[in-house]
């Protein structure tokens, strides 16, 4: 029989929140909202405790003839779940979530699915221009609730889980639709409704992209700031770091820091006494594995010159000497424009936009739809105003270039 747990409810009393853990519990409940129109999605995994990230919880809240039913469902003994696979591939079913990019790709790797009807209550809070886009801010501004965090970093890889660990997460749905609605009509109100829609298009595309073997260490933040040498320490450490990682299924910072790892690679010890004079070494490494440590380190000194990692050449652009200003120019449009709808200019147009934008110095609004990065809705909002911008910066140096001209000594008489 499945186990139920308690959750307060937007009426009066309690809903019971199913917690299935066997496939027969499991199917059941799916069969039971399987002609459901809109279902809210949340996972749980473990990553800050755990090697490989997986999905260890999924909490789940289906509309149902007016009603709505949740449940939260152990997807360690509870199957491989077909039937919600094919509910949120429906084109049919509209699925919500918090903050859906990091669901989806767990979602994708762990099950292959591909959601196709998204609605992302962050990213419409942020295209409404508020502030605090967090689940607990949002269901406090809406519904009045107070969410307690205090297992925001639990372990839910661990069994059993308590019935407040499962409390803490049916709340992360339960809420969730009624959410969605409010927040879909304030876009509706404001004219941002297409804008979310489009948003919502391009998250569909979200998968899990494996990392590609042997790279890991260059995109660790500093690393860039190494010598080619001290890089290839790096490179070595970071292996042993993540294979012992592996074999204790532990998060790695759990096993060594990255800034331990960056100040072993600068100082590059020798012996076991050398290790230990770095700070932040822990004591456990130290003791059962610092022979492992030094050996990597070695391994790095050892590699021969000529072999040593470097980063990969960015891509090479034509030296532009207005690029710099058409992107001051296109900053200032989008300042404008961010103040004027109430809007965090990084949402409005992030900076790479701005980039590729001043990289095809368009002429045309045609033209500037051809840029991939943009959005209709960005080009909507912003587009003859980039446009101006990018004349003017263009009229500035062709003005420039004519007055250097005018005054140059080998100018024909």
């Amino acid at each position: 029989m499945a186990r139920s747990i308690s959750q307060h409810a937007a009426n009066d009393g309690d809903d019971a929140v199913a917690y299935l853990d066997t496939p027969a519990e499991t199917d059941a409940f799916l069969d039971s909202i399987r002609t459901t129109r809109d279902i809210a999605i949340d996972t749980e995994g473990a990553s800050f405790h755990r090697f490989v990230d997986r999905i260890y919880l999924l909490q789940l809240t289906a509309r149902v003839d007016q009603a709505e039913r949740s449940a939260i469902v152990d997807p360690l003994t509870a199957g491989t779940l077909p039937a919600l696979g094919a509910l949120v591939e429906d084109p049919a079913v509209e699925v919500v979530f918090h903050d859906a990019d990091y669901d989806l790709r767990l979602l994708h790797q762990d099950y292959g699915w591909h959601p196709t009807r998204l609605f992302d209550t962050r990213l419409a809070a942020q295209l409404l221009g508020l502030k605090a886009f967090g689940l607990a801010a949002l269901l406090e501004r809406e519904f009045g609730l107070k969410l307690d965090k205090k297992h925001q970093r639990a372990d839910w890889s661990m069994r059993p889980l308590t019935d407040d660990m499962l409390d803490y997460a049916a709340q992360d749905t339960r809420w969730l639709l009624g959410l969605r609605d409010r927040l879909h009509d304030q876009l509706e109100r404001s004219g941002r409704l297409s804008w979310a829609q489009e948003e919502f298009v391009r998250l569909e595309g979200t998968r899990w992209e494996p990392e590609e073997p042997g790279t890991a260490f260059m995109r660790l933040k500093g690393a860039r700031d190494l010598t080619r040498r001290e890089l290839a320490l790096l490179r070595e450490l970071v292996v042993w770091r993540d294979g012992v990682a592996r074999d204790l299924d532990r998060a790695t910072f759990r096993v060594a820091s990255n800034d331990v790892l960056f100040e072993i690679a600068r100082r590059a010890p020798q012996s076991r006494d050398e290790l230990g004079a770095i700070k932040g070494v822990p004591r456990g490494s130290l003791e059962s594995r610092s022979g492992e440590i030094v050996g990597a380190v070695k391994r790095g000194l050892a590699v021969p010159d000529a072999e040593l990692p470097r980063y990969p050449r960015p891509p090479r652009w034509d030296r532009d000497p207005d690029f710099d200003a058409r992107v001051s120019r296109l900053r200032a449009v989008r300042e404008e424009a961010a103040q004027r709808l109430a809007l965090d200019p990084g949402v409005l147009c992030p900076r790479e936009r701005l980039e590729a934008v001043a990289r095809r110095n368009p002429r045309s609004l045609d033209e500037l739809s051809e840029v991939p990065e943009l959005r209709r809705w960005q080009i909507e909002v912003l587009g003859p105003a980039m446009l101006r911008a990018l004349r003017e910066v263009d009229g500035a140096s062709t003005t420039v270039a004519h007055v250097e001209e005018q005054r140059s000594p080998y100018r024909d008489a």
